[in-house]
């Protein structure tokens, strides 16, 4: 039994996974953490996820409860991750991580814990997304330089970065594949007189509004025709799911660098 602990557990992603881990036959909830103002703190864990009581009160002092867990996954903010990763890389303890919004500072900070412990992350855990990413691929190398690229996501008024990690991620991917340069190449939406577009633009366009879970389309837009890309997440359940599987692909695993695409080979 791999004994889980989830970060930011009052957050419409932390319960969902409570949900996910207590429907999970080999996996069980250790400990469960929110930041210090939490309303949440004190709580039973279950009846926050509108599951059941586990026993498991949502807390805030990660030294405390780093007996209770042997891998922990974070959906929280950069701020929070780093210092939850140091935490962990401290004691050994693998780490999921889910939060998107990192500067290339933070991510190498991050990054600097790889010797010391196992950590698994992903901007999206959904299996259908990162299916997707495969097949972005594919038809950027197939169509090249004869049509334009664009990236729309679509997420709920509640999220904080933008793009999402997701379509940056699908930036990275259409970049590698159309061999460009994503830190010149990419625009950010556009306003005014911004001149005849460049066959080089990787375009990104962002959509904040109501409780959309999050929509990618990859747009591949030549003379005459249009192929598009779509994946839409009807639930958060789908990256709860990821998520766990992830979990236990990296229990036990030495110290490094893990991603989804060890995952799915």
């Amino acid at each position: 039994m791999i004994r889980v602990a989830v970060a930011g557990a009052a957050g419409k992603m932390g319960r969902a996974l409570i949900q996910a881990i207590d429907a999970a036959d080999e996996l069980t909830l250790g400990a469960a953490f929110e930041h210090a103002q939490s309303p949440a703190l004190g709580q039973d864990a279950g009846v926050l996820a509108a599951v059941r009581g586990c026993g498991v009160a949502v807390g805030k002092d990660v030294v405390a409860a780093i007996d209770s867990f042997d891998v922990v996954i974070d959906f929280t903010v950069p701020e929070a991750t780093l210092a939850l990763a140091q935490a962990c890389a401290q004691n050994n303890k693998a780490m999921v991580i889910g939060t998107t919004g990192f500067s290339e500072q933070q991510l190498q900070i991050l990054h600097s814990y790889q010797d010391k412990m196992a950590i698994f992350t992903s901007p999206n855990m959904s299996v259908g997304v990162n299916l997707m990413l495969q097949l972005v691929a594919r038809a950027a190398q197939a169509l090249g330089d004869s049509v334009d690229v664009e990236v729309i996501e679509a997420h709920h008024k509640d999220k904080v970065d933008a793009p999402s990690g997701t379509a940056v991620r699908i930036g990275e991917v259409l970049a590698d594949a159309l061999n460009r340069d994503l830190s010149k190449d990419a625009v950010y939406g556009r306003q005014g007189i911004t001149g005849a577009r460049e066959r080089s633009t990787i375009g990104f366009s962002t959509i904040r509004g109501g409780d959309i879970v999050g929509e990618h389309t990859v747009m591949f837009a030549g003379d005459g025709e249009r192929l598009e890309i779509t994946h839409r997440a009807q639930s958060r359940s789908n990256f709860a799911q990821g998520a766990l599987r992830a979990v236990s692909f990296v229990h036990g695993k030495p110290p490094g660098l893990y991603n989804m695409n060890d995952l799915l080979g």
